[in-house]
């Protein structure tokens, strides 16, 4: 079934289309973080007499993670909207079920698939930025800074997968997997107006990337954030397992 799967995403270029987003996304950061102030100067011809602080190693970064915690984020739910609504519309899995397979398999499978693509092409996308970050800009950002940054993103993935196949498992069409998750996420960014509960909020997974990388904030404090983010993850999991159970297929 993981093989399936693998192959499906393959052949409907689902995981193509992905990956090379993410690695536009990944050129684009350094080159924008360099050419903004040329930019700005350019449109205002110099009238105003600005003096543009010079662009840095973390102006790179802060494009990355706002290009993936936005645009990013955004196409990979649009991309994997329809993963079960589609099996479930086309009637294809019927012949799995009747033939012994379990339900929860196909929804571990699913998950999974989705997972190692999420996580190959962010992680390219990562060293694709790292590269050219590196070449703009020399600067001394450890790799251990620079992963400790990345970590609380990627597993975000985690629980973003899991609400987009839980999402596209109770609708009835592709718009279940975006109109949910959707949802829950305006709620959560209600939910982190409460300063108190910022940190144990999925959220903040994808808002405290920089500052993690600056070093203004220890990755330790997002650490309630992760363990939320993984046992959801696992709820949603267990909640489209029995999703499954009781359509009909």
């Amino acid at each position: 079934m993981f093989e399936k799967e693998l192959v499906e995403t393959w052949r409907t270029y689902r995981f193509l289309t992905l990956i090379t987003f993410f690695l536009i996304l990944a050129l684009m950061s350094p080159l924008v973080a360099k050419l903004t102030p040329t930019i700005i100067k350019l449109s205002l011809n110099d009238t105003l007499n600005l003096q543009l602080p010079q662009p840095t190693a973390f102006d790179s970064w802060k494009q990355f993670y706002k290009g993936i915690t936005q645009l990013g984020i955004l196409v990979t739910a649009i991309l994997f909207a329809g993963t079960m609504s589609q099996e479930l519309s086309k009637n294809t899995l019927v012949n799995l079920v009747t033939k012994g397979l379990p339900r929860w398999t196909i929804v571990l499978s699913k998950y999974f698939s989705l997972l190692l693509q999420w996580t190959v092409a962010l992680s390219l996308s990562l060293f694709v930025t790292w590269g050219y970050t590196a070449y703009y800009f020399p600067a001394k950002i450890t790799p251990t800074a620079v992963l400790a940054g990345f970590l609380p993103l990627l597993l975000f993935g985690i629980f973003l997968l899991a609400l987009i196949l839980f999402g596209s498992t109770l609708g009835q069409n592709n718009y279940g997997g975006l109109l949910i998750p959707l949802f829950i996420t305006v709620i959560l960014y209600l939910i982190n107006l409460v300063k108190q509960l910022h940190n144990y909020n999925p959220l903040s997974l994808i808002g405290d990337n920089l500052a993690i990388l600056q070093g203004t904030k220890p990755l330790s404090q997002l650490l309630p954030g992760m363990l939320v983010a993984i046992a959801a993850s696992l709820f949603l999991l267990g909640g489209t397992v029995v999703l499954l159970n009781h359509r009909k297929i």
